[in-house]
């Protein structure tokens, strides 16, 4: 039916909602901004109730009939989400989105959210099946050329207003990590006197940041420096700091090195891999590390973790999440465990 950009999706859902969408790419915010966007438009049009499926080792794709042909005791109409988390569905998969796609229920609308798509995927039976009955909605990432655009379209809509050196400063703080700017600008929102930030008050703002943040955590744990990974990890709970936006820092980092890692198996040079995945050359040394200290199988595991404790955060799997995401940290720098005794003294000797 057709294809969308991001920034074309809102006024498109405005209109009679296709009973298929597909979100593609890999900038987690926009791609959560994107199905944000069709879920409130086909709320609105009476889709009242939602089941969200992950395509992890427990899933099977007859679900997908099932849960079409099931009617609900609360609502006539329904959002039928699947996370394909590896953005294949398998033999299995494709056939049965293929016959999904031939007679699609007005009942329901099927949202599927994948990673973004390569050209053989593109090419494939159950994408052109999706395509052609319902919109592909492409989530591209945000370059250094184009973030400052982007920060200035964000500060405009949230009434604020920004001479060009503050821009550069914010820019400079958040070096391509979208949530920190939405972050550093809801942060803006408070502090600005009428609307207007000048250099002198985005310095002082975006220096004033918390003592621990998920990025240098993030940063700490793909360097290997485990010890002071754990200070902060720490130091995130102690300050409230909530579960998802911890995993959000570390599950984009794995899925960036695993991305790169699969990239030079199959023969294709590292700058080359890192520009695909949008990584900046100020963080190129850091993804070096990381990719020097981790194999595909490690890092293959590390998705699993990330994984379950996203389910341990929606109370889909057991598990205390502060644990996972400890180990999560513990494996990303190249450690396999730590006694509690050892945890507490790294932390006290901080």
């Amino acid at each position: 039916m057709a294809k969308l950009n991001a920034d074309k999706l809102a006024g498109a859902c405005k209109k009679t909602l296709a009973p298929v969408y597909v979100i593609t790419g890999d900038e987690p915010l926009l791609v959560q901004e994107a199905c944000d966007t069709v879920r409130a438009a086909a709320k609105k049009q009476g889709f009242s109730e939602r089941e969200l499926y992950h395509t992890d080792s427990g899933f099977t794709w007859d679900t997908l009939i099932h849960s079409a042909n099931s009617m609900s005791l609360f609502a006539q109409r329904k959002i039928i989400e699947i996370r394909v988390h590896n953005g294949k569905p398998g033999d299995a998969g494709a056939k049965i989105i293929r016959e999904y796609c031939q007679n699609p229920s007005s009942d329901n609308l099927l949202l599927l959210i994948l990673p973004k798509i390569d050209k053989r995927s593109q090419n494939s039976a159950w994408f052109k099946a999706l395509d052609s009955s319902g919109v592909v909605v492409t989530v591209w990432p945000i370059n250094a050329q184009t973030l400052p655009h982007w920060i200035q379209s964000r500060l405009q809509h949230a009434g604020l207003s920004v001479d060009p050196q503050g821009l550069d400063i914010l820019c400079a703080k958040i070096e391509g990590n979208l949530l920190a700017a939405v972050q550093e600008i809801e942060k803006l929102k408070l502090i600005a006197k009428d609307g207007v930030i000048d250099a002198k008050t985005m310095g002082a703002a975006v220096m004033s940041s918390a003592r621990y943040d998920v990025f240098s955590l993030a940063d700490k744990a793909l360097s290997g420096d485990y010890k002071s990974a754990l200070t902060c990890l720490h130091g995130l709970r102690s300050e409230g700091t909530e579960p998802p936006i911890v995993l959000w820092a570390l599950a984009r980092e794995i899925r960036t090195i695993t991305t790169i890692k699969e990239s030079l198996e199959s023969g294709k040079n590292f700058d080359m891999a890192a520009k695909s995945c949008g990584v900046w050359d100020s963080r190129k040394g850091l993804v070096r590390q990381a990719l020097q200290r981790l194999n595909l199988r490690q890092l293959h595991s590390l998705v699993r973790k990330a994984s379950h404790a996203d389910k341990s955060i929606k109370g889909m799997a057991d598990g205390e999440v502060w644990d996972i995401l400890l180990d999560i940290i513990l494996s990303m720098s190249g450690i396999q465990a730590l006694t509690a005794r050892t945890q507490r003294l790294i932390i006290q000797t901080s």
